[in-house]
């Protein structure tokens, strides 16, 4: 028996399973003042399975001009990244090819993001299962998947400026 693949640089939208869109905000050690972060992410639930999610994931992010595993990209200096961010309404809206995900953002989390005038994106190839829409995330099981050392290796990381109408 075969298992399907997303043969690198194709995948369909249902490989990618359901994405998601978390925010926190924090200081990062030695900044004078808080960051706005944001963290995209699938559950792994694609009808050919979490493995084909992370090749789908890594393919769509690549094809947005992320790189997967290399150093932070700044969006707001390389015009070839597909990655935009619209901050209004108390709304974080994150548009890629074949990713739309909006993040009701808190007061800490907006006044972050405008002080900084960007925001620090996370892409996870990785899966998370178990941080399902409509139950809340403790801040110890973000941080774990966050900071676990494979998720950061195989993630793209970008700086994402902030925009919003008029």
């Amino acid at each position: 028996m075969t298992t399907p693949q997303a043969p690198t640089g194709t995948f369909t939208q249902a490989q990618l399973g359901t994405q998601i869109l978390i925010g926190w905000s924090g200081r990062q050690p030695d900044a004078d003042q808080d960051t706005a972060f944001l963290l995209a992410y699938s559950l792994g639930d694609g009808p050919d399975g979490p493995e084909v999610g992370r090749e789908a994931m890594r393919a769509m992010l690549e094809r947005a001009g992320l790189r997967v595993g290399g150093p932070i990209q700044d969006a707001g200096e390389t015009p070839s990244i597909q990655a935009k961010l619209l901050v209004q309404a108390g709304r974080a809206v994150l548009t890629l090819p074949h990713l739309s995900a909006q993040y009701p953002a808190p007061e800490e989390w907006l006044a972050a993001a405008q002080a900084q005038g960007q925001v620090y994106g996370m892409f996870a190839t990785s899966p998370w299962p178990d941080a399902v829409p409509g139950q809340p995330v403790g801040e110890e099981r973000l941080r774990a998947f966050a900071t676990d050392v494979e998720v950061v290796r195989t993630a793209a990381h970008c700086l994402l400026p902030v925009r919003s109408l008029g």
